[in-house]
Parts: C-alpha cells; sequence; structure tokens
C-alpha cells in the first residue's frame, strides 16, 4: 500500500456513516479538525501545524504544538510532576480521539500509541485499525 498523508484516528465497533466523505484526501481533512478539536477541548490550545500519513491499516499524525503554559512553569517547578501531568493528559486525549473515531468514522481501534517530546513541543500519534482504511469508506 502506498503512504497517504492525512490525519485521523478511530475507534469502536459501530459503522458510522461516511458516506459524506469520497476520499483519502477528505478523510484526512477531516481528521486534521478533529485531531485539532480533541486538543483544543483538552489542552485549551490547538496545534500549530500537523501532517498526517495513512498506510493501510495505520494512521500517523506528527503535530507541532504550543506548550500549555502551565505545564512549562510546573515543569520548572518539578518535573516529576509535570511527567505525570503529561502523562494523564496523553492519555485522556487518546480515549476522546478514539470516541471520536468510533463515534464519527466507524472505525474499529485495535490501539493508539502517543508520545510528546515537550522540549521540541513534538508529538506522535499512531492510530492502529482492525481494517485498512479504505474498507471504512
Amino acid at each position: 500500500m502506498s503512504a497517504l498523508s492525512s490525519d485521523f484516528s478511530s475507534t469502536g465497533t459501530t459503522h458510522a456513516d461516511t458516506s459524506g466523505i469520497g476520499s483519502l484526501g477528505q478523510l484526512k481533512q477531516e481528521l486534521i479538525k478533529d485531531y485539532n478539536e480533541v486538543n483544543h477541548r483538552i489542552f485549551g490550545i490547538g496545534v500549530v501545524r500537523q501532517k498526517v500519513d495513512i498506510q493501510g491499516d495505520r494512521i500517523l499524525v506528527i503535530a507541532l504544538h504550543k506548550r500549555v503554559p502551565a505545564l512549562g512553569y510546573l515543569n520548572g517547578l518539578n518535573s516529576n510532576v509535570s511527567e505525570l501531568a503529561d502523562h494523564y493528559l496523553i492519555k485522556g486525549f487518546k480515549h476522546e480521539f478514539k470516541q471520536l473515531l468510533v463515534a464519527k468514522y466507524g472505525f474499529e481501534v485495535l490501539s493508539i500509541f502517543k508520545d510528546y517530546d515537550a522540549e521540541a513541543e513534538l508529538s506522535a500519534t499512531v492510530v492502529v485499525l482492525k481494517k485498512d482504511v479504505r474498507d471504512y469508506l
């Protein structure tokens, strides 16, 4: 399969109505909006830039973030507490993003992996689906 650029994530076993999405390009645009919306809801800040690649049953989102000012300050006081806060915020993000992907797209998500480098303000999110993304369109 060829790699395609986009952003999204998904989970669930229900089959959502994706009839309004006619191509992988349109899906990627929707996923970019969805990723940013979930990020804004959890962190209060949208992403600066993001790139999504789709290959078969995997979706990769690389995003440049603005560091939440309170977490930056907290890191200066106690980096352990700041790392713990990052961990739970990422855990919450993965949960919310998975719910959205299942409800909106009907994706059957096997797993979501996400990591964040606070110094570089970059995150990588990998969504692994049960089937090829094209099977959901």
